[in-house]
């Protein structure tokens, strides 16, 4: 393959992704975008509800809370264990609030909420919309219905720098009073609500619950005086979501059941019944092995013999804040997979499974690069070790390096897309 051919599908990697993301402005939208692949795939739907009867060299998935999903694809009844991915489909924003919409000062606001650690500055000033799911009352009883509303309604406007003097020399942010969303003047026809129930198609007094969200409306691009960058929301974590399903779906099955894991609720810390600290990852496990009739001696040996790669994107060096990394290993972007490693056990890795991640890289040509924390800067952690705490197995943290991590608009490197598809299929398949 030479370079321009080469390029040309990097390219179309990196518009493939940037349109997934684009058409997945919520959890929810990235596990209904992720059954359409599966589907295509030849996956099965499977529900937690009903009762099972799994069968050797079948594929599969399960949701959990229309934000949360697993798949698996059994190689035989005699498999020697597990091969997981687990990456998260949530991202920080607005949350609104249950009764989101009330006057004041002559406009119609919504009463919002954080959602995870955000970077509350690059969400001024822009267009937003409201995207999530709403449970509605039907002849059968409550049915849930994705929404968006795919449209501009709503900004958060700066107070002018005229009235704020300390607007570039450290204003502290009050949430409730600085980050709430204008839609309408206080004589507007139409609320959010009605226009999320004309989205969804249903009667607004037939909503009888509502899980929504803020999302920027700027689509996903490819910058750079190279074309060797990437910019869109929600890269943390939808990049590893995209490229590690993507891997997973073109790996060949072998002695190992390979599993991909899309967990939501990481932003918050995990702990929910869809999250990385509840037990779904766990009892599938259970059930796979219960299904196939093996043995309780047969689970044990296969539980000791698998692995998880917890995928979630990693801190670029920024090149304004250098003193602000480690001085020796500080990942750039488009520098390959990035490797995490923290003495405090925020992240997994540890001497064995680096090693497995980097035989897999060098037996694959995939280029890899290490991230620790300046050592006073104890920094952020992800989903591995709390999944660890209910399914204890050998993980490595690993990830993409990216800038802006938690800002409505974040940065990455357009080659690294293909090197986490290369190392998921290869990770699958060893």
């Amino acid at each position: 393959m030479n370079d321009n051919t080469m390029e040309k599908e990097i390219g179309n990697d990196a518009k493939a992704l940037l349109n997934l993301i684009d058409q997945s402005p919520t959890a929810y939208h990235v596990i209904e975008n992720a059954k359409e692949i599966l589907d295509a795939a030849g996956f099965k739907s499977l529900k937690e509800t009903e009762v099972w009867n799994l069968k050797a060299g079948e594929s599969y998935y399960v949701s959990r809370n229309d934000s949360s999903l697993i798949a698996f694809s059994i190689p035989g009844p005699e498999y020697k264990g597990f091969r997981i991915i687990a990456s998260h489909s949530d991202s920080p924003c607005p949350k609104l609030k249950e009764e989101f919409e009330y006057s004041k000062e002559g406009y119609i606001r919504l009463d919002v909420e954080k959602y995870g650690g955000m970077l509350l500055a690059p969400w001024f000033d822009r267009p937003l919309s409201v995207a999530g799911r709403i449970l509605v009352r039907d002849d059968a009883g409550i049915k849930s219905v994705l929404v968006n509303l795919d449209k501009d309604v709503a900004v958060i406007p700066s107070l002018a720098i005229h009235m704020n003097k300390d607007a570039n020399t450290g204003y502290s942010y009050s949430f409730q009073k600085d980050m709430l969303p204008i839609v309408s003047t206080s004589d507007g026809k139409k609320g959010i609500l009605s226009l999320v129930a004309e989205a969804a198609g249903v009667p607004e007094d037939s909503i009888l619950g509502k899980d929504l969200f803020m999302y920027i409306r700027e689509k996903g691009v490819i910058w750079g005086s190279d074309d060797e960058f990437i910019g869109s929301s929600r890269l943390d974590d939808q990049e590893c979501v995209w490229c590690s399903l993507k891997g997973f779906v073109a790996a060949e099955n072998n002695k190992y059941v390979k599993m991909l894991c899309i967990f939501d609720n990481e932003e918050v810390g995990s702990r929910t019944k869809q999250g990385a600290d509840s037990d779904f990852l766990h009892s599938l496990i259970d059930r796979i092995n219960d299904n196939l009739g093996r043995s309780r001696e047969a689970y044990y040996t296969a539980y000791a013999n698998s692995f998880m790669i917890s995928a979630d994107n990693a801190h670029a060096l920024h090149p304004a804040h250098s003193n602000k990394y480690d001085p020796v290993q500080s990942p750039k972007m488009n520098g390959g997979i990035v490797i995490k490693f923290s003495a405090r056990q925020s992240y997994t890795t540890d001497g064995i499974s680096a090693a497995y991640v980097k035989q897999i890289c060098e037996d694959n040509r995939i280029p890899y690069q290490i991230f620790v924390n300046h050592s006073d800067e104890p920094g952020g952690s992800t989903l591995g070790n709390i999944s660890n705490s209910h399914v204890s197995i050998n993980t490595a943290d690993i990830g993409l390096a990216q800038l802006a991590m938690h800002s409505s608009y974040e940065v990455a490197g357009i080659k690294d897309i293909e090197y986490l598809r290369e190392f998921a299929k290869a990770f699958f398949e060893n």
